[in-house]
């Protein structure tokens, strides 16, 4: 079994086997607390994002659909796209406060070397600024002034045979190493990693799906005004209606044309089983892939259903409402 396998399965079961370093938290701790990155332009990202949501919403639902004539025209857009709205912001969401699949901070102490029982000639990897044991494809959140996000690692060390090989690697935003890290993205103040890319990928998917349909129904209410009094269209006076509505179509344009991209990024990432870093350094992969539907199902989870594209779907709200406000470091439990 390669190192970086080893050490995977050793964190799973012992994620922190000594408490010399202040910084060192039990990773039974970590996960009973909701994640929040104290990022000040990714807090302003997430709520310009929940702004221009919310802003389309009312745009569709007041100036469009309630003085429609057609009530049922009204209904069924209305119903439509206030659901695919709730489902984009839950989403959004999910992935600002789910762990992206940070590694334990501090737990590359002499007990915890000891522990993994290396053998003369295995070299395991060290970030230098959170202080952990890299596993596999796990990359450190750097900040905008660290080095290159996409520099590669240094040659490997070969270690004598009275000691194991350490490479410390050079990095914050989220000052964590994540699992399977795809990027940082300001706009939901959080990386997108293995635990969060399915919140992620739907996301996408959600804001190109409403962005889609807000461009429907601005051009339908452009042509249908255009044959009558604008008055007659909204209970808005006419520049007032044709601000709102020119916005939100540059809005529609703006965010379908990046959320499209992305989702198609995103999705080809997965079946390729490549993230973007990866893919960016030109790795050449040292783990076995999983292809296509495996890689669908390793981030979605189980066969293809319904649960796919529900982003309520494993969520503890109980655990939610009973955990206190409490900072930890970059981030905290809500």
């Amino acid at each position: 079994m390669s190192s970086g396998h080893r050490l995977r399965d050793v964190e799973q079961h012992h994620p922190l086997l000594d408490g010399e370093e202040a910084a060192v938290g039990s990773a039974a701790g970590e996960t009973e607390q909701v994640w929040f990155i104290q990022d000040g332009c990714g807090m302003v990202c997430a709520f310009i994002t929940w702004f221009l949501v919310l802003y389309a919403d009312f745009v569709v639902t007041f100036v469009m659909l309630l003085p429609s004539k057609s009530f049922w025209y009204a209904v069924v857009n209305g119903v439509v796209f206030n659901c695919l709205a709730v489902l984009a912001l839950t989403s959004h969401l999910r992935t600002m406060l789910t762990d992206p699949g940070a590694v334990p901070k501090g737990n590359a102490t002499k007990k915890y070397m000891e522990s993994l029982n290396l053998k003369p000639g295995e070299v395991i990897y060290k970030c230098s600024k959170c202080y952990s044991i890299k596993p596999e494809r796990a990359h450190h959140c750097r900040s905008p002034g660290s080095p290159s996000r996409f520099q590669p690692p240094p040659p490997r060390l070969v270690p004598n045979e009275h000691d194991h090989g350490v490479v410390s690697l050079p990095c914050s935003i989220c000052k964590r190493c994540i699992r399977k890290m795809d990027h940082h993205c300001p706009w939901v103040n959080n990386c997108v990693g293995e635990n969060n890319q399915r919140f992620f990928v739907l996301f996408t998917m959600y804001i190109a799906m409403i962005s889609t349909h807000a461009l429907a129904l601005s051009g339908y209410q452009f042509v249908t005004c255009v044959k009558v009094q604008w008055s007659e269209c909204s209970d808005f006076s006419p520049p007032v209606t044709v601000m709102l509505m020119i916005f939100l179509c540059l809005e529609g344009l703006l965010f379908l044309t990046f959320t499209a991209v992305m989702f198609g990024t995103q999705v080809h990432s997965i079946c390729n089983d490549e993230t973007e870093i990866e893919r960016l350094k030109n790795e050449k992969p040292t783990w076995e892939r999983q292809v296509r539907w495996e890689g669908m199902r390793s981030v979605f989870g189980g066969k293809p259903s319904l649960l796919w594209i529900n982003p309520f779907a494993g969520l503890r709200l109980r655990r939610l409402l009973a955990t206190r406000s409490r900072k930890a470091g970059p981030e905290f439990s809500v």
